[in-house]
């Protein structure tokens, strides 16, 4: 099931979909109903991240010194 939305865009961004639909055969609907599920996707993952990461905080799991040193020093020696 799906439900209509209505959205304002500038002019320029309605202009780059009807070129994009234009160019790929699909409609200004669908682009923006996949752009929209791209970014929920994105979102999602984000916030799941951080989540994580401040559940692992509050558990007080932290990285030794030792430990931020070697990653560190193994980005220093890739940079090299």
């Amino acid at each position: 099931m799906s439900f209509a939305m209505t959205i304002r865009v500038p002019d320029e961004v309605r202009d780059e979909l009807e070129a994009l639909a234009k160019m790929t055969g699909r409609t200004r609907s669908w682009l923006a109903a996949e752009a929209i599920n791209e970014y929920l996707e994105r979102e999602r993952w984000q916030v799941a991240q951080i989540q994580e990461g401040l559940a692992a905080a509050d558990a007080g799991d932290f990285a030794d010194p030792e430990e931020v040193a070697t990653v560190f020093g193994k980005w220093i020696d890739r940079a090299s």
